[in-house]
């Protein structure tokens, strides 16, 4: 026992220390720990009924430890109360408004009212909304009249106001208020009910407003009570019950008086139930209506007021519906988190109707986003918390019977220490995502390396890249090393690390591991074969098949459908695959698809199927149905079709139905078609007739209208002429109004249609006014105030306006008192006028347009000229008209109803349209009301894209580039496309491969596909909405064969093939010449390779025997140019230090040197002439294409073909002494050519010769044609001169094309060179031309761009030879060339003026030798060559 009690001694010590150690714990922690802040309403404001001219007070007070700051919101917009006179901020927070303000066109305090609390640093609440409601002036709708009541009976004292009105409202008989009681009661219209009536009830009853101005009272009436006669009497309801609506507690009081003798009995039923008078908030009062307390949701339904005397039983019903504001089931509550952790705030409300919930941070609005989501449609979840996050978190619930809050504080804390000092693990290791899907990544990492202790736990943080939200996931235990991260989004990039926790707080993070979530393509497949049948006017069945990829067990479908062209999309789980949809509409187009569910998620849903309900006969009357009197035996029948959606089918025809207006007369039935008039005649005169019309379908016949009567005159009257003036016209002035009546002509027997009234200031033509020949009086409104205006009165008919009578008037001044007591009919009464029509047309106000969907926008206004209930009971008929400014010239449409809405559908998705109202009346007709405006929402796109086309990429033959342009009809904003491509264009749309294009981009590259291979493109748009048509499938084949690296840089930078090699066999794809009809195949590429080949052939040995001939002409002066080699090898440097200080001659004024320069190759590889002294034919200029095309390449030859001047010095010395050169010229003219050539420098040692190049002539040009047959004799010859300038100059060449050679050889030749001479340069092409011996170069002259070469144009002379006459294009050959000029390089170049041009032979001399008498010999022909130069360009 001593052993048990030591241990339970030790228990209870250690018990001890560890609570003593747990609360010292939380009390080092809690001072960090903000407390919550307590705020909250006492008192929130209500709704308030005021009056005009009287104060209204708004009441709100707030609950808070620290300072607040109060401000009110009026229709969500700060009210400024420093600056307010009639508003005033009281010291509890609540608002006063001294006086209220109210009229027609200025509301300034009607609203919605918040009261909005503030504390700094901590957060804002708002409190419920408070509607003010301004009450209208006293005006009785029907005032009390006359009765007589038998004793013990009940009886109803009219006394119509508006609903606002009534608590306003008492009774006074006799000049003193009438006590109410369970005898008499006032109804809810303001009407008295007296049942079990005494001699005591007789007396002048009269209904007083008061309260809201001056007191307004209604005309007395005299009730006398009569005795009973016991004489049984039928049952009558004088007030039946009315359908009411009412808020959950109010009390409300049922109608229902019945007289009659005996007197009756009433009792009241709910439904089948009889209603317990016992229970207390039921109770009969006033002889039969029901009073109930303080209703509750359950007392709403349809209640039947049965009334018997034994005698007989009536009864009368209507519906009572009981409105519940909504009421918190569970309220927000304050919440404490950490940084990146999600929290969720709950909210459940219930109420009638269903209330909707908004939810408010610090007083605005959340917007949801990735980070704030509404969940279970009600509930607030935060992602990723961050520290702006704090504050007040409200959830407001409103419906039509009211709205309510409740608010809750988050306060986010820092990812702070245990409290203990120890140390902290280090970062775990290799963090790697093991499992990666389209919405969730499994991660996996090993320990940290230094724990520093057990029972390691871990935490995951996870943020979308380039954002500052981290979310956060905890181990489920510890010592895990994994966790899966749920609930991500499909192909999307998220970074991941991961840190460690002991007892002593949060290690090192790890490194931070980027991760990007699959597409989402795992996913069913569209299910095959939807059919959609039509069973009956209301229902649709539907059936399916199995989706042939479904990536796994389908779990279930979706089935969507719609009504055709609304756009409203509805959807409903399927288990099965067959569904009978019922509840639709008749003769009415829907649209449906299927999409299967797996575990993934939806799949790919199936084409739309349109199915059309059966018909049915029409569920509604014709509308706006009119009579207009002929003569005294027709009247015209005027009607417009059912409401929209009413038809149930094609109307076939229309049914019109019509009798004498007498007891037991027979009905005569007329069938028409589907137009809607009809004149009806053979009727009797001075008779009433009744009309009304039935619509038919093929089904049969709808609902009729209601019964419409007209008269037929007594006799026919004359329309044959206009009628005469009205026989008077009175005016009587008000402040903002004329009141206008008259009297019709006087003669009789002319036909009147009706009135027009013109009124303006100064005119009366400023606007006119229509009304019915009825009508005797007319109100003119909203005019000026002491303003004076003419007014005309005319009558008109069929043939036009009668005589017009004038009438002048000015309004009152605005401080004259308006007298609404004036009765205009007594005012204007004459005893032969009919009954005036109190109802002028006035334009419909208040025009709103509500959008429906993508295609429908809904139209409601209210009518000013009908009674506040807005209860049509006439013939009138509203217009509604729109347009749309997209495009400019779209036509203005137009439809009828006879309600106070319509339906506009068939519109254009995310298009404006603007909307307004008129309203007819017989012939009566107001103008048009102000505008509405509305967007119609987005939908799919209509189109597909257009324009697609598909090309291979260069260099690239597996990849292919697809273009196309945007769909015609978007229906929206595109937010991306997607790109279908199969081999097979017959497969099922979910075998085709997918591309997905985000954003508006236009073009797609699509990677690794098969060679050699047929590929089909369809390209898909989509928009918010969803997904548009398809385009048409695009063929396109890839090539046969991947090309070489070679290939495709020849291919890419455009460099010529040289002739004689076989060029690459490539295929081009769709759309290439390669396997069309009439182009050549492979066999032809193979003759055309070998008719090259010989052609090269042939031309070499041409060439070949030509250089042989010339060279034997040269052999008479090799010997001199052997001596001037030698002499010129020991000289050079001195040579060229005196050339460079020669004097110019007069030809080079303007520039600052002149340096002669040996040149071999043409310094520009577009050079548009030939470099070599050797004669050529024409078929040495061997045209090459594509060679310019590439601007890298013509970069990279531009600065080759010139020499240094070491290069000068060393072949200047090559194989002996070089003599003298001269130009030879003919006896024959010749015809010298001078173009302009850009040059960068003469030093540059890039100057290397062209690869690929054809020789001397050709090896620089990539634009030349050959010359024409007749021409091939012709010898090209050559002189060039260099002006040293600078980097750039430009290259001026002088050419002469001459005659053959005559029979005295040239002065000097140079023989051929050998192939041994010096190696062949890189791409040089065989078969050309024979090289020139290198020691062999004409002078090339230089000169600086900015000073122009026009000094070398003068007049020219007619050519001998036409055909060499060509413009001098800035750095184009002379000949035509194939090529775009665009891609040459653009200089000035002076005017070929000298073509043709008659001179002697110019000798050019070429120093070979430094000696003074060799060099003096030389500048004596330098300079006789630029007299003759300066000649011609002077």
């Amino acid at each position: 026992m001593a052993e048990r009690g030591v241990r339970l001694l030790i228990s209870f010590f250690c018990l001890t220390c560890l609570c003593s150690a747990t609360v010292a714990r939380h009390a080092d922690k809690g001072p960090a720990l903000r407390r919550f802040t307590p705020f909250g309403f006492w008192t929130e404001p209500a709704d308030t009924l005021a009056v005009r001219g009287a104060p209204a007070l708004l009441n709100c007070s707030v609950q808070a430890d620290a300072p607040v700051r109060l401000q009110w919101r009026k229709d969500g917009t700060f009210l400024n109360l420093a600056s307010a006179e009639r508003r005033q901020l009281l010291p509890d927070g609540s608002l006063l408004i001294g006086s209220v303000l109210h009229s027609k066109h200025n509301k300034p305090d009607e609203g919605l009212y918040q009261c909005v609390a503030t504390i700094d640093s901590v957060g804002t609440i708002g409190s419920r909304y408070a509607r003010l409601t301004v009450a209208s002036l006293p005006r009785f709708s029907s005032q009390p009249e006359a009765a007589s009541v038998r004793q013990g009976d009940s009886e109803v004292m009219n006394c119509e106001v508006t609903p606002d009105l009534v608590t306003f409202t008492h009774w006074e008989r006799n000049g003193q208020p009438v006590e109410l009681d369970d005898r008499i009661v006032q109804l809810p219209s303001a009407a008295l009910v007296i049942s079990n009536a005494s001699e005591a009830d007789a007396g002048l009853y009269r209904c007083v407003v008061e309260n809201v101005g001056p007191v307004k009272t209604s005309d007395e009436a005299e009730l006398k009570v009569l005795p009973e006669m016991e004489v049984d009497r039928k049952l009558e309801f004088l007030r039946q019950p009315v359908p009411m609506t009412k808020v959950a507690g109010d009390n409300i009081l049922i109608p229902c008086v019945v007289t009659g003798f005996p007197a009756p009995s009433v009792r009241w039923m709910l439904g089948d139930e009889r209603i317990d008078e016992s229970v207390g908030r039921f109770k009969v009062v006033g002889g039969g209506s029901l009073q109930i307390l303080n209703l509750t949701a359950e007392d709403a339904g349809i209640y039947s007021c049965v009334a018997e005397n034994g005698n007989e039983t009536i009864e009368a019903q209507a519906e009572l519906t009981v409105q519940v504001p909504p009421r918190f089931l569970k309220r927000p509550t304050n919440m404490y988190a950490h940084e990146s952790m999600d929290v969720v705030f709950e909210c459940e409300v219930t109420g009638t109707l269903p209330p909707t919930i908004q939810w408010v941070k610090n007083g605005d609005a959340v917007i949801p986003s990735d980070y704030f989501r509404i969940i279970r449609e009600q509930y607030l979840q935060v992602q990723g918390l961050v520290k702006s996050d704090e504050g007040f978190y409200q959830c407001v619930a409103q419906n039509e019977a009211g709205n309510v809050q409740a608010s809750a504080q988050l306060i986010v804390l820092d990812h702070g220490s245990h409290g203990n000092a120890g140390p902290t693990p280090s970062a775990p290791r290799d963090v790697v995502a093991s499992l990666v899907s389209t919405r969730f990544v499994k991660l996996t990492w090993r320990p940290p390396a230094e724990p520093h202790g057990d029972n390691i736990t871990y935490t995951v943080y996870y943020s979308q890249e380039d954002t500052n939200r981290e979310r956060v996931m905890n181990t489920s235990r510890p010592g895990e090393l994994q966790v899966t991260i749920q609930n991500l989004q499909p192909d999307t990039k998220y970074l991941f690390r991961v840190v460690a926790l002991n007892w002593n707080g949060p290690g090192e993070s790890s490194i931070t591991l980027p991760v990007s979530t699959q597409a989402e393509v795992q996913v069913p497949g569209p299910a095959p074969h939807l059919q959609a049948v039509s069973s009956s006017p209301t229902s649709v069945s539907l059936s399916w098949e199995t989706p042939l990829t479904g990536n796994g067990d389908i779990l279930s479908y979706k089935l969507y459908y719609m009504e055709k062209g609304l756009g409203n999309e509805q959807d409903l789980d399927v288990a099965g695959l067959s569904y009978t949809l019922t509840g639709l509409k008749k003769f009415t187009e829907y649209s449906f698809r299927v999409v299967a569910y797996n575990k993934h998620g939806p799949g790919v849903s199936t084409e739309d199927v349109v199915v059309r309900t059966l018909s049915d006969v029409p569920s509604a009357a014709p509308q706006n149905l009119t009579l207009e009197v002929q003569d005294s035996k027709s009247i015209m029948v005027r009607w417009l079709p059912p409401p929209p959606g009413t038809h149930n089918g094609e109307i076939i025809g229309y049914k019109i139905r019509y009798r004498r207006s007498v007891r037991k007369s027979e009905v005569a039935e007329i069938t028409v078609g589907p137009q809607l008039f009809h004149l009806v005649d053979g009727l009797e005169r001075g008779a009433e007739y009744t009309f009304r019309v039935t619509t038919a379908t093929v089904n049969g016949s709808g609902p009729a209208s209601d019964w419409v009567t007209a008269e037929t005159f007594e006799s026919d009257l004359d329309e044959t002429r206009v009628p005469d003036v009205p026989s008077s016209l009175h005016v009587r002035p008000l402040v903002n109004s004329i009141v206008v009546s008259w009297t019709p002509p006087q003669n009789q027997d002319i036909v009147v249609r009706g009135y027009t009234i013109g009124y303006g200031i100064g005119s009366p033509h400023a606007q006119t006014v229509k009304v019915d020949y009825k009508q005797r009086y007319y109100s003119i409104d909203n005019l000026d105030p002491s303003s004076h205006y003419v007014i005309t009165l005319k009558a008109f008919n069929n043939m036009g306006d009668g005589i017009p009578l004038y009438e002048s008037a000015v309004t009152r001044p605005q401080s004259d008192p308006i007298d609404p007591d004036v009765d205009l009919y007594e005012l204007f009464h004459v005893p032969y006028t009919p009954a005036p029509d109190p109802s002028p047309m006035l334009p419909p106000v208040g025009v709103q347009a509500s959008v429906l969907s993508h295609d429908t926008i809904k139209v409601t206004w209210a009518d000013n000229s009908l009674p506040k209930n807005q209860r049509i009971t006439d013939t009138r008929y509203y217009t509604v008209r729109w347009k749309t400014n997209i495009p400019a010239n779209t036509k203005v449409k137009t439809a009828n109803t006879t309600s106070l809405s319509h339906m506009v559908t068939g519109l254009k998705p995310n298009t404006l349209y603007e909307f307004s109202v008129m309203v007819t009346k017989g012939r009566r007709a107001s103008t048009w009301s102000m505008t509405a405006q509305g967007t119609t929402f987005e939908s799919i796109p209509s189109t597909a894209p257009k324009d697609v086309t598909v090309v291979s990429k260069e260099g690239r033959p597996r990849t292919i580039i697809i273009n196309w342009q945007p769909p015609l009809e978007a229906n929206g904003k595109i937010t991306g496309y997607i790109i279908y491509y199969s081999t097979d264009v017959n497969a099922e749309v979910h075998d085709w491969v997918i591309e997905p294009v985000v954003g508006n981009r236009l073009t797609h590259q699509i990677q690794d596909l098969t060679l050699d291979t047929s590929y089909y493109f369809k390209i898909q748009a989509r928009n918010s909405k969803g997904m548009g048509p398809m385009s048409e499938p695009v063929h396109f084949r890839t090539p046969k064969a991947e090309p070489s690296d070679k290939m495709a840089n020849d291919q890419a930078s455009g460099t010529p093939v040289r002739p004689g090699a076989r060029p690459p066999a490539v295929d081009h794809g769709v759309g290439s010449p390669v396997g069309k009809p009439g182009m050549t195949g492979t066999s032809d590429s193979h003759i055309l390779i070998i008719v090259i080949i010989v052609s090269v052939g042939v031309f070499t040995i041409v060439v070949l025997v030509l250089g042989a001939f010339l060279c034997t002409r040269r052999t008479s002066s090799q010997q001199k140019k052997k001596r001037a080699a030698s002499k010129s090898a020991t000289s050079s440097h001195k040579y060229k230090s005196s050339c460079k200080d020669l004097k110019p001659p007069d030809l080079w004024i303007h520039h600052e040197r002149l340096e002669l320069k040996r040149l071999e190759k043409s310094p520009e590889p577009n050079s548009a002439v030939t470099d070599t002294p050797i004669g050529h034919t024409s078929q040495d200029i061997t045209p090459i294409d594509a060679a310019g095309d590439n601007p890298t390449h013509q970069r990279r030859n531009s600065y080759r073909g010139h020499e240094s001047e070491d290069s000068l010095s060393v072949l200047t010395g090559r194989q002996g002494s070089r003599p003298k050169i001269t130009m030879p010229f003919d006896a024959q003219p010749p015809q010298p050519v001078v173009s302009a050539h850009p040059i960068h420098s003469l030093h540059n040692h890039h100057h290397q010769p062209p690869p690929g190049g054809l020789g001397p002539l050709t090896g620089s040009l990539h634009h030349q044609l050959p010359l024409p047959p007749s021409h091939t004799n012709m010898i090209p010859q050559q002189s060039e001169m260099d002006v040293v300038c600078g980097e750039r100059c430009t290259h001026v060449i002088i050419e002469s094309v001459r005659s053959p050679p005559s029979k005295d050889p040239p002065a000097a030749s140079a023989p051929p060179s050998s192939a041994a001479d010096g190696p062949e340069p890189e791409g040089h092409t065989h078969g050309s031309a024979p090289s020139e011996e290198p020691g062999y170069n004409p002078p090339t002259a230089h000169v600086r761009p900015t000073h122009p070469l026009k000094s070398f144009g003068m007049p020219a002379t007619p050519a001998h030879n036409p055909t060499f006459e060509s413009p001098a294009l800035p750095t184009t050959s002379l000949l035509p060339q194939p090529g775009p000029s665009s891609q040459l390089h653009g200089v000035k170049t002076a005017p070929v003026s000298t073509l043709a041009r008659t001179r002697a032979p110019l000798p050019v001399i070429v120093p070979s030798s430094s000696r003074p008498d060799e060099l003096t010999e030389e500048m004596a022909h330098l300079e006789g060559l630029m007299k003759d130069l300066n000649v011609i360009t002077n």
